[in-house]
Parts: C-alpha cells; sequence; structure tokens
C-alpha cells in the first residue's frame, strides 16, 4: 500500500517515450548517441524531482521495459502507457492515477528532457502553484512543467503550449528556475545545458560519447 503524503503534497508525473524512440529532434545525432542521451536526461530529470521538498513521488509513464526496471530500482512509481499516440491524453490517465494512490497531492506534469533540473528550481516553482499552473521554456513558447488539482487537470502540451495553458486559465509561474526552463530539443541545446550545469547521468554519456 503507498502511504499517503502530506497535505500540499505533489506528485510529479513524468512521461518519458522508449529512449530508442525519443529525442526525434536530435536527427542530427547517431541513433545510439540519441538513445543514451535520451536516457540520461530523464535520469536526470527524475532523481532531481525525487529530492525536491513536497514531491511525495515520482510516477514514471513508460513502455520501455528495461527502462523501467531501472527506475523502479531508484525509488520511482511506474506505469506503462496506454494511450501512448497523445502526450495529454497520457497526462490525463496518469493524473487519475496519482488520484487513486495519493488523493491528497496535486498531480504536476514535468518533460522529461530537463537535465539540467535542480531540485531548488523545481521547489521554487512548486511554491508558486496556486490552482492550474504552469512553466514556460525557455524559448518562450513551450511549457515544461504544468500542475493543478485533479479535479482541474487538464494540460495542453505540444505547440505553442504556453498559450494554450494561458487560453486555458492556467497561471504562469514566474520564479526564474533557469534548469527547469531549459528542455534539450536539438543539437544546441546539450551544448548549452553543459554550461549550465547537468546532472550525473548525462555528465557520464556525454563523457563516454566524446571520447
Amino acid at each position: 500500500m503507498t502511504p499517503l503524503p502530506p497535505t500540499n503534497s505533489f506528485v510529479v508525473i513524468v512521461p518519458v517515450k522508449p529512449p530508442a524512440r525519443a529525442k526525434s529532434r536530435l536527427d542530427a545525432l547517431p541513433a545510439d548517441r540519441r538513445r543514451d542521451l535520451a536516457a540520461a536526461f530523464a535520469g536526470d530529470t527524475v532523481a532531481a524531482a525525487r529530492h525536491t521538498p513536497r514531491v511525495a513521488a515520482v510516477l514514471v509513464v513508460t513502455d520501455d521495459h528495461l527502462f523501467a526496471a531501472q527506475l523502479r530500482a531508484d525509488g520511482c512509481e511506474v506505469i506503462p502507457d496506454g494511450v501512448s499516440d497523445d502526450l495529454n491524453a497520457t497526462l490525463q490517465q496518469a493524473a487519475a492515477e496519482t488520484g487513486r494512490r495519493w488523493p491528497d497531492a496535486v498531480p504536476v506534469a514535468l518533460c522529461a528532457d530537463l537535465p539540467c533540473l535542480s531540485r531548488d528550481d523545481l521547489a521554487a516553482a512548486l511554491d508558486e502553484v496556486d490552482g492550474p499552473s504552469f512553466v514556460r521554456d525557455a524559448a518562450g513558447t513551450g511549457t515544461t512543467m504544468y500542475a493543478a488539482p485533479l479535479a482541474s487537470f487538464d494540460p495542453s502540451f505540444g505547440h505553442n503550449s504556453a498559450a494554450l495553458h494561458v487560453t486555458h486559465g492556467a497561471r504562469e509561474v514566474l520564479a526564474p528556475a533557469p534548469t527547469l526552463r531549459l528542455d534539450v530539443d536539438d543539437p544546441v541545446d546539450p551544448e548549452h545545458a553543459l554550461g549550465l550545469g547537468v546532472g550525473e547521468h548525462t555528465a557520464g554519456v556525454w563523457r563516454r560519447q566524446m571520447q
């Protein structure tokens, strides 16, 4: 039986594509490098979330069985992706599962490509959550985090998601939180991420790939 979290806690939902299919926008990289980086990005994202104050649990949604086993060993809860072709439907399904397991916690959808993420930046953003709330990405048009009570949980990830979240009434989180805003989407972004500082999974993969 999963223990219930304290009041005003969060459950972070991280959707993770199987690493072999992830980060298609890094097509300029060889397939094996892209796969390893995608897995490392997700590993560092999850590690930061697990150690963030007021995060009662991290629920990863993935169909990659090997990666799921690794994440369980690291202390995450893992469920399969029941609607893999629709990210928002996947997140809504996962949020419903958080409501079943942790009924007093607020579900938080978090992108899996945040290799620089720090617990302090995530905590600062969570401190601003008040009803439906979102974090705009560094590019200004996307979203890296969305949170809302289960009854009003309605994410709009996809093209121009920041504008969609505003249109749907979500409140924008204004904390600077640079490590929460830098999602790695193209071949230039890893260099930017390294400058900001990446987690140990990404750093290890990057060192091996540069040898």
